[in-house]
């Protein structure tokens, strides 16, 4: 049969069109251009529908603190991840006596600091008697490694102790 319409293309037709009936009405909230459906930009959204997520306060340490003798890396990978804006609190007990061991919190400069722990240059973030109480808060504010460690006795703390952390918050997830 040459050129004319036989009883397949007519059955072709029509599951075409009940093919494109799916799919339209699957989708019929479809609109061209913009999706409201994909994240944000990278600048965050002014859609109602996208909001931050809460930040985090975090406990150094969980129930154990900031102590000697504590594996704070092995901690960061339990605990992460850290992100933007999330409060990190280091709570460790002020000296009473001389039989107490005092800790502090000290923000190293680089990776290289981090590894020996070389506190020169090193910017102080908590002294000996900030963790009491409610603790002392590091709030994550730029993305970038932060190198935590106790500075006591010239970085013996951070070296024989374990009392280092390294910590790169991420951007903070939306929430839809």
């Amino acid at each position: 049969m040459q050129g004319g319409f036989t009883f397949a293309h007519g059955l072709v037709l029509i599951v075409a069109a009940a093919c494109l009936l799916a799919i339209s009405t699957a989708n019929k909230d479809w609109k061209f251009g913009f999706s409201n459906h994909l994240p944000p930009h990278k600048g965050g959204s002014h859609h109602p529908k996208y909001r931050q997520a809460a930040p985090n306060k975090v406990i150094v340490g969980g129930s154990e603190g900031w102590r000697f003798n504590f594996s704070y890396t092995n901690w960061t990978f339990k605990n992460g991840p850290f992100y933007l804006d999330d409060n990190l609190v280091f709570k460790y007990d002020a000296p009473v006596d001389n039989n107490s061991i005092p800790h502090n919190v000290y923000l190293l400069r680089n990776h290289e600091s981090f590894e020996k722990c070389n506190l020169k240059g090193a910017k102080i973030l908590a002294n000996v008697t900030d963790g009491g109480g409610d603790g002392f808060e590091f709030v994550l504010k730029k993305h970038k490694p932060h190198y935590f460690a106790c500075g006591m006795h010239e970085g013996a703390h951070c070296r024989i102790g374990q009392m280092k952390f390294v910590v790169e918050p991420l951007p903070r997830p939306s929430l839809v």
